[in-house]
C-alpha cells in the first residue's frame, strides 16, 4: 500500500530538490577556479574579515557545516589563495587571512556569481523573493518563529 506522504515532507523534500538544482550550477562555476563551493565560502567569509578568522570561527560561518575544515583551510593555504599566521595578541591562536590570490579569485568570481543569482532566482521578482527568504528564516528559525 502506498502511503501519502504529509504536506511537511513534500515541502522538505521540494526544498532539498530546490537546493539541489541551485546549488549545481554554482559548483560548476567554481569549478572554472578549481574550487568546491565550501571553499568558494572559506574565501567569501575571509574577504568579510580582513584581520582574520581562526578556524572555528570559519566554520561557525560556513553556509554548510564542513567536518574537516582544517583540511579544507590546508588546500587553499597550498593554493596561496589563504595563509595562516600567529595572533599577535594571544600566539596560541592561529588565524587564517584571504591573500591577494585569494582576493583575485574571488574578484574574478563576483560578477558570475551575481548573474547566476539573478538568471535563477530573479525572476521570481523582489516581493516574492522577500516573501520566500522570510519563511526561510522562520524555518530556520525554528517553530516558535512560524505561527
Amino acid at each position: 500500500m502506498k502511503r501519502s506522504p504529509s504536506p511537511e515532507e513534500t515541502v522538505y523534500l521540494d526544498l532539498l530538490r530546490t537546493a539541489e538544482a541551485l546549488s549545481r550550477p554554482f559548483a560548476q562555476l567554481f569549478k572554472t577556479e578549481d574550487l568546491s563551493p565550501a571553499q568558494y565560502n572559506v574565501l567569501r567569509i575571509l574577504r568579510g574579515s580582513p584581520n582574520g578568522l581562526t578556524c572555528r570561527e570559519i566554520g561557525e560561518r560556513m553556509i554548510t557545516r564542513d567536518p574537516d575544515i582544517t583540511r579544507l583551510l590546508d588546500r587553499l593555504v597550498k593554493r596561496k589563495l589563504i595563509e595562516r599566521s600567529r595572533s599577535d595578541r594571544d600566539r596560541r591562536m592561529v588565524l587564517a587571512r584571504i591573500t591577494a590570490g585569494g582576493l583575485d579569485v574571488l574578484g574574478r568570481l563576483d560578477r558570475p556569481v551575481r548573474d547566476l543569482h539573478r538568471q535563477l532566482l530573479g525572476p521570481l521578482g523582489a516581493e516574492r523573493l522577500q516573501a520566500l527568504a522570510q519563511l526561510l528564516e522562520a524555518c530556520r528559525s525554528g517553530p516558535s518563529r512560524l505561527s
